[in-house]
């Protein structure tokens, strides 16, 4: 006995068939399993990491003698972030302003400095060819595995014998030197501008200057500002480098200011603080946020570039 088979049902079939495993397909991929152990790893790192700034802003609202009568992570009976903050601005004829601003210029000249010789640098390495070229991608590597620390000691010898120590100059000049910032730039440029975009432009006798700041640099904006925040990081936070660089207390930036701060306590005589050393912390890194979340998209974007070849 034979059984006739509609070709039209049969193809329909086939293709509802079809239609549903795809969609178990895309069921799949858009709803991926849990894997629990990554969840759990996941939230542990982001209590690790939000669990100190919330100590920091509680206890910033606390006076000093409700820091040592109070639970560390909640609020105590009186409300002193105001106050606290307005002593930590006024106290020692506002030295806090002074070393804010310091901090401020170092950001200024050395990240910023930083920042334009690793696009200049990395923009050079990309798209230039020259002698030398390996051997200066090879230095640029072993001073990227080179921690700043173990240059700091060194960089004070030299400064000594020129005379540069207790200056602005002795944090500023050392700042302007970021290997991995030059490597970055070098990678990103390297896949965002294209040749045949060079080559268009020197057609059309556009010269290496304005090619680059007309041309090149707006495609480089992601990458310039992934490296600032990087740069600007290291500056703001440096805190090795100014302690061994400056003696004079006019001159040091936040990180030594709160130290200087915090071990008044431990000296005869001085005067325990550390509310204003807990309240200063927190003004510290309002800057550094406030950076993060204005550059944000340039920022992700920046880290992304290159990720994926065509």
């Amino acid at each position: 006995m034979s059984v006739a088979v509609d070709p039209v049902r049969a193809r329909n079939q086939k293709s509802r068939s079809a239609n549903i495993r795809m969609k178990s397909t895309r069921r799949g991929v858009d709803n991926p399993k849990r894997n629990v152990l990554l969840t759990v790893l996941t939230g542990i790192v982001l209590i690790y990491s939000l669990v100190p700034l919330l100590w920091l802003v509680i206890n910033s609202s606390k006076t000093q003698a409700d820091l040592f009568d109070s639970f560390g992570l909640w609020f105590s009976g009186d409300f002193a972030l105001f106050s606290n903050v307005a002593d930590t601005l006024t106290y020692d004829d506002g030295i806090f302003v002074r070393w804010l601003l310091n901090t401020v210029l170092y950001v200024v000249l050395g990240a910023g400095g930083a920042t334009f010789l690793a696009v200049l640098g990395g923009y050079a390495l990309a798209k230039f060819a020259f002698p030398g070229k390996k051997a200066v991608f090879a230095v640029i590597i072993g001073a990227v595995a080179v921690p700043g620390t173990a240059l700091a000691v060194p960089t004070f010898l030299m400064f000594s014998e020129i005379g540069l120590t207790n200056t602005p100059w002795a944090v500023i000049i050392p700042s302007l030197i970021s290997p991995f910032g030059l490597y970055l730039m070098w990678t990103f440029a390297t896949e965002a501008i294209p040749t045949e975009l060079l080559e268009s432009a020197r057609m059309d006798g556009a010269g290496e200057f304005r090619t680059f700041f007309q041309i090149c640099l707006p495609l480089l904006g992601p990458g310039i500002v992934t490296v600032l925040l990087f740069t600007m990081v290291a500056t703001w936070n440096n805190y090795f480098l100014p302690l061994i660089m400056l003696k004079n207390p006019d001159w040091y930036p936040l990180t030594l200011g709160l130290n200087a701060w915090n071990g008044q306590a431990s000296t005869a005589g001085g005067e325990a603080i550390f509310n204003l050393v807990i309240t200063g912390s927190l003004l510290t890194i309002l800057p550094l946020i406030a950076a993060f979340l204005l550059l944000q998209r340039y920022w992700q974007s920046g880290l992304s570039a290159g990720a994926v070849k065509e």
